[in-house]
């Protein structure tokens, strides 16, 4: 698939989204930044200590989604850019899918939203790939924005059971 923009306008808007993907890449690493509250990182209903997952595997698990997660937020977005983009999708659905497993319903609000994040940056990449321009190159980094967000917040409440998961351990 090619990217062709035709216009030097055009291009312009497509530098400067690629500019804010790359920017967001690099600040994803951090702490959440929006205005929200932190308090979305607590599981919303805490099973008893009994009923905690194994904690290697949910470690192990966790460590995986954060590999494939970074895989994910430093795509640069180029011609080619759908096909990378939904294999790294894909390597994140199927990590999350391992830890919500080995989680037992554990930290179930925040791996909901991370799915549902998922779930928009599909559409958004499909659009992208449908339809190649600056409105779907700005609708791609706006839903990276969205999983960004939900990872923080799950690789935070994760880190109560496993601190190796946090979403600031890399520098």
């Amino acid at each position: 698939m090619k990217l062709r923009i035709g216009t030097r306008t055009a291009r312009r808007e497509l530098a400067l989204a690629v500019c804010g993907l790359a920017l967001l890449a690099g600040c994803s690493s951090g702490t959440v930044t929006s205005g929200s509250s932190p308090s979305a990182a607590a599981p919303a209903s805490s099973p008893s200590a009994a009923a905690s997952p194994s904690g290697s595997d949910l470690c192990a698990n966790a460590a995986a989604l954060r590999a494939s997660l970074d895989q994910l937020r430093h795509v640069n977005v180029q011609p080619g850019a759908v096909s990378q983009i939904t294999s790294d999708l894909n390597d994140v659905k199927a990590a999350l899918t391992k830890l919500v497993t080995d989680a037992h319903g554990q930290f179930q609000t925040q791996t909901s939203a991370l799915s549902a994040a998922l779930d928009t940056l599909k559409t958004a990449v499909s659009s992208l790939g449908a339809s190649p321009g600056v409105s779907t190159v700005s609708g791609v980094v706006s839903a990276l924005g969205q999983v960004n967000t939900a990872a923080q917040n799950l690789l935070a409440a994760v880190n109560t059971d496993c601190p190796s998961a946090s979403p600031s351990s890399s520098a």
